[in-house]
């Protein structure tokens, strides 16, 4: 995999394609990454959260605050 120098750009890479993004709650996010700020916050589309694994339900659209990220990978 590529990497690039500035991590702003990393996710720019992943723009929409299907990221997961983990919280700080232990929860994860998948979804469809549309756009993103410079604080991170990320609004997804498509969004399911999981957690332990399993899918606990469909979001539809989300938008996730930055400071509640742990970090952001991309799905595929």
């Amino acid at each position: 995999m590529e990497t690039s120098s500035r991590p702003l750009d990393t996710l720019n890479k992943a723009r929409d394609k299907k990221v997961i993004v983990e919280l700080k709650n232990g929860k994860q996010i998948r979804g469809i990454l549309r756009a993103f700020d410079i604080h991170i916050n990320v609004t997804l589309d498509g969004a399911e959260e999981y957690q332990d694994s399993e899918l606990k339900r469909k979001l539809g659209p989300a938008f996730i605050r930055g400071d509640t990220i742990i970090l952001i990978s991309p799905s595929e």
